[in-house]
Formats: structure tokens, C-alpha cells, sequence
């Protein structure tokens, strides 16, 4: 072979290798916002004990991130669009490098929640336009499949890593270190993103909707704030009831944005498609349950079981194993036999499965008998019911706009969230209350108020899987053509 040859046949190589080492940088920034959802849960009482949160408002650091993280992840996607995905990219997790490090330094109760919001931010960011950087990097059907079969698998494998490595640094270091371990990664991917990702500029105008995101992320955070103050302020307090009117205002007025902007965060048209409506119902439904019970069986384990955080991380593993194993292909293979309905429903079913058994996990539980079995099914269940849940909420819009509906759902899942965690968590702290004033010991009543709480989520997860199953119409050889296209 000539030398000539040799030099084409590299040449061709070359962007092939540069594309595939561009994925491996884009995966590492999604990496470092997965495991940062489920490391944090894994510290949650350290956090508690050193920086005297309260059971309810402990909720906070959870939710401060959700917040901003839903609020911002469709504008994050628009900025992409007007300003170059590479450039926004870069700032994104510049942002969540530098508020990983603030987390890592606080040493208060509201400097770590603010800068757990700032996180949100960055993060949203990140991961709205990490998916249009595939997208634009692979444009044959076959790569793209593969990219986002590779992307998909690393975010759900991070959570494995997050909760093993979120027990060893709480453990064997503090919980400052779950949020400064972000800090050599993120400088990591800055450069090797400046080395390997083309440059792109966007037309650098265009209308965002600034309003629309303010108000609909002020009005949630006002709600949220509401509920987890009720138990202390009220419930019919003059507090509680304002705020929660106040966020009711800004909701509508939200709505009111959406209906008369150019160029919507959230159309609403998009709601007048039964599956897309159905879809996103469920999941803020199965988000409230799914993240409340992550927040709150962590807690159960640590302070009525009395795990190390170690032993937390170990706990949670064969749900996130589970759950990853699912995500490389398991899933779409069940929507292509038996379409997108019948998954999701049974899916969240036996999600609801594993937490009615949380809600009965005596105090002097066992691993094997009473936490290993909800671990189990509800891993199986979110495994199960999550890519049948994006294909719902993407089945009825166009190609065109197929990844404004994923966002959308993306983003009621993080609303929920952040509303369903702040619901029960605030439960579970009123009945933990309510039995300490009638005389239960500490341990015995937090043990109820957790049982409270999961029995709820329950409530929450049944009332999913029922929609899912009685109302989505999506017909088997539709669901089975968009599996593929739809993994991310």
C-alpha cells in the first residue's frame, strides 16, 4: 500500500475515531450529573447531623436541585439552538463544576441549598444539550442508535457508581467530598471538550422564553416551599395557604406566557395529543413516587436500620444494575413484542410492588426478607417502564418535534419530582411528629412516618400505571418502528 493510500485511508479514519472520542467526552459530562442525583441521597443524614437540617427540610437539597434542573432544561436546549451547542456545552459544566465546589465548602443549611440550585442549573444544561451534540454527531441511523444505546447505558450505570462511591466517601472521608470529586472531572471534560468537540455557532438570535421559565420554576418553588414548612407553619395558616396561592398565580400566569409567546418553553398544543397528555401525567405521577422513595429509604435504612452509608450504597445496587441492564436494550426489545402500553403499566405496577413492601419494613428489618425485595421490583419496574414512557410522550408529535416532547416529559418527571418529595417527606415528618407526642420512641415513629410515606407513593405509583394502561392508544407495530430512535 502507497503512502497516498495509507494517508486517505487515515483521513477517512479520522473522523470516525474523532466522533466516537467526542461520545466518550459527552458521556463523562452526563456522568458527572447522574452520579450526582444518586451520591447525594447516599450522604443525606451525614448532611443532616452536620448541618442540623430538619427531617422536612432536609428535602431541600434534593429538591433546590430539581427544581432549577426541571425549570431550565428546555430553555437549556434552546440556548444550545441560538448560541452553538459546543458553547453552551462548556458553560454548563462550568457552572456545575464551580457550584459542586461551592456545595463542597459549605458550611451552612442555605449557602449548600443555593449553590445545590446553581447546580440544577448547570446540570439542565448539560444534559439538554449533550443529547442534540449526539445528534448532530451521528447521522446514520445505525451510529446514532449505538451513540445513544452507549449514552443511555452510562447514565444508567452511574447511578450504580453513585451510590457505591457515595458510601466510600461518606464513609471513609465526608459528605464535602461527594460534590468536590466533581471538580477533577469537570476540568477533565472542559478540556478535553475545547480538543474534540467541533465548534458551532447558532444564529445567535432568536426569542427565548426567559418569562415563561421564571414563572413556572418561582411557582413550584413557592409550592414546594409551602409544603415543606406546613408541618411548622400550619397547614391553614395564613403562611402556607398565601404561598400556595401565590404559586397557583404564577402557574397561571405561566400558562398564560405559553399561549401568547412565539416561541413557548412548553407548547401547550403539544397537551392536545392525548398520548402526550397521558404520558406526562404519568410521569410526574411515577416521580413523585420514584424520588420520594430514594430520598426517603435512605433515611430508613441509616437511621431506623442503622446502615453505614456504605452499606446504603450496596443496598441500592441491585436496583441501579437492574435498571442499567434494562437500558441496553431490554426495554425496547418488550415494546417491540408487546407495544408501549402493556410494559409501561405492568412496569409501574410492580414499581408500586416494592413500595407498599417499604411501607410495611419493620424496625428491626433485614436486609434480605424486607429491603432486597422492593429494591428488586422497584428496579425492575423503572427499568421496565421508562423508555415505554418517553416512546408514549414522543408517539403522537412529529420528527420535528420529537425531542421538544422528551424534554417536556423530562421535565414534568423533574417537577414531580421535586412536588412528590416535598408532599412526602413533609407526611412522613408529621406522622414521625404525631407519634413522638403520643409516646413512641424516636426510632419505632420514624419507622411510621416512613411507612406513611411509601404507602402514599404507592397510591401515587398505582394511579400511573392505571392511566398508562387504561388511556394511552398506541397501537404495537407504531411502538415497535420508534424503539430504536427513541432510546435516549
Amino acid at each position: 500500500m502507497t503512502d497516498q493510500q495509507l494517508s486517505a485511508e487515515h483521513a477517512e479514519r479520522k473522523p470516525h475515531d474523532h466522533r466516537w472520542a467526542a461520545l466518550a467526552v459527552l458521556c463523562m459530562g452526563a456522568l458527572m450529573i447522574v452520579l450526582d442525583s444518586t451520591i447525594v441521597n447516599v450522604a443525606l443524614p451525614s448532611i443532616r447531623t452536620d448541618l442540623g437540617f430538619s427531617e422536612s427540610s432536609l428535602a431541600w437539597v434534593v429538591n433546590a436541585y430539581l427544581l432549577t434542573f426541571g425549570g431550565f432544561l428546555l430553555l437549556g436546549g434552546r440556548l444550545g439552538d441560538l448560541f452553538g451547542h459546543r458553547r453552551v456545552f462548556l458553560i454548563g459544566i462550568a457552572v456545575f463544576t464551580l457550584a459542586s465546589l461551592a456545595c463542597g465548602l459549605a458550611g451552612s443549611q442555605t449557602f449548600l441549598v443555593a449553590a445545590r440550585g446553581v447546580q440544577g442549573l448547570g446540570g439542565a444544561v448539560v444534559t439538554a444539550v449533550a443529547l442534540s451534540l449526539i445528534m448532530n454527531l451521528f447521522t446514520e441511523p445505525a451510529d446514532r442508535a449505538k451513540a445513544m444505546g452507549v449514552y443511555s447505558f452510562v447514565c444508567a450505570g452511574g447511578g450504580s457508581v453513585g451510590v457505591l462511591l457515595g458510601g466510600l466517601l461518606t464513609g471513609g472521608l465526608s459528605w464535602h467530598w461527594i460534590f468536590l470529586v466533581n471538580i477533577p472531572i469537570g476540568l477533565i471534560v472542559i478540556a478535553a471538550t475545547l480538543k474534540l468537540l467541533p465548534a458551532s455557532r447558532g444564529p445567535g438570535e432568536g426569542q427565548l422564553d426567559v418569562a415563561g421559565s421564571i414563572t413556572v420554576t418561582a411557582s413550584l418553588m413557592l409550592a414546594v416551599y409551602a409544603i415543606v414548612n406546613g408541618n411548622e407553619a400550619g397547614w391553614t395558616s395564613l403562611a402556607t395557604l398565601g404561598l400556595l396561592g401565590v404559586a397557583i398565580v404564577l402557574l397561571l400566569a405561566f400558562l398564560w406566557i405559553e399561549s401568547r409567546v412565539s416561541a413557548p418553553l412548553m407548547p401547550l398544543s403539544l397537551f392536545r395529543l392525548r398520548n402526550v397528555a397521558v404520558a406526562n401525567t404519568v410521569g410526574v405521577l411515577w416521580a413523585a413516587a420514584m424520588f420520594a422513595w430514594f430520598f426517603l429509604s435512605a433515611l430508613y435504612m441509616q437511621l431506623v436500620l442503622k446502615y453505614s452509608p456504605m452499606q446504603v450504597g450496596l443496598a441500592f445496587l441491585p436496583s441501579n444494575l437492574i435498571m442499567a441492564a434494562f437500558s441496553l436494550g431490554l426495554s425496547a426489545k418488550l415494546v417491540m413484542r408487546f407495544g408501549i402500553r402493556w410494559p409501561l403499566a405492568a412496569g409501574l405496577a410492580l414499581a408500586t410492588i416494592g413500595l407498599l413492601l417499604f411501607a410495611r419494613a419493620p424496625v428491626g428489618g433485614d436486609f434480605v426478607s424486607d429491603v432486597l425485595p422492593g429494591m428488586l421490583l422497584l428496579g425492575l419496574g423503572a427499568g421496565i417502564a421508562f423508555n415505554p414512557l418517553l416512546l408514549a410522550a414522543m408517539s403522537d408529535v412529529s420528527p420535528a418535534e420529537s425531542g421538544l416532547a422528551s424534554g417536556v416529559v423530562n421535565t414534568a418527571f423533574m417537577m414531580g419530582g421535586a412536588l412528590g418529595l416535598a408532599i412526602l417527606a413533609s407526611l412522613a415528618a408529621s406522622r414521625t411528629s404525631a407519634r413522638i407526642a403520643a409516646g413512641s420512641e424516636l426510632i419505632a415513629a420514624q419507622a411510621e412516618g416512613y411507612h406513611l410515606a411509601f404507602a402514599v407513593g404507592a397510591v401515587f405509583g398505582l394511579t400511573a400505571a392505571l392511566l398508562g394502561g387504561l388511556l394511552l392508544r398506541t397501537p404495537a407495530n407504531q411502538a415497535a418502528e420508534s424503539a430504536q430512535p427513541a432510546m435516549h
